[in-house]
């Protein structure tokens, strides 16, 4: 899927080259978010279902509360930022290639931290070489969007 912009850049083709989901988990038991085990192993977890690699992680508790935890991927990174205090969690995915699945991903967290409310928004990331990097164009979801959602 090629878009042209016009302005600053001059009429040139833009290629999807990834998907950047922003994801705000809201109303999560503090437990849950504070448990560096269960952050990790679902940092890891999270990568395996947007069918990415996992290269290296890295994960920083903080005191009183709270974790930052980051995957980096082959096709780009994850990141899960915790306030256990406010039930709040803010994760980005970021994936490229045709093959990656970052909606899987934020499936998953959303149900593993049990949210009973969240936010999505998937944000496309383009390119405005000559060359696409990568076409996606079965992604036709990838323009700007956000989802809320409650469950029960």
């Amino acid at each position: 899927m090629l878009h042209t912009l016009s302005g600053q850049l001059g009429d040139r083709s833009l290629a999807l080259i990834g998907i950047h989901c922003i994801l705000e988990l809201y109303d999560c038991p503090a437990k849950l978010l504070d448990d560096v085990s269960l952050v990790q192993q679902a940092l890891r977890e999270a990568a395996r279902r947007s069918n990415s690699t996992l290269l290296g992680e890295l994960c920083h508790p903080f005191e009183p509360q709270g974790i930052t935890a980051l995957a980096l991927l082959g096709e780009s990174h994850i990141s899960i930022h915790t306030w256990p205090e406010a039930g709040y969690a803010a994760v980005d995915v970021f994936t490229c290639g045709r093959h990656t699945r970052p909606e899987a991903a934020c499936e998953y967290l959303i149900q593993v931290f049990q949210a009973r409310r969240y936010s999505l928004r998937k944000l496309p990331r383009r390119t405005t070489d000559a060359a696409p990097i990568e076409e996606m164009a079965d992604f036709p979801e990838a323009l700007s969007c956000e989802t809320a959602g409650r469950r029960r």
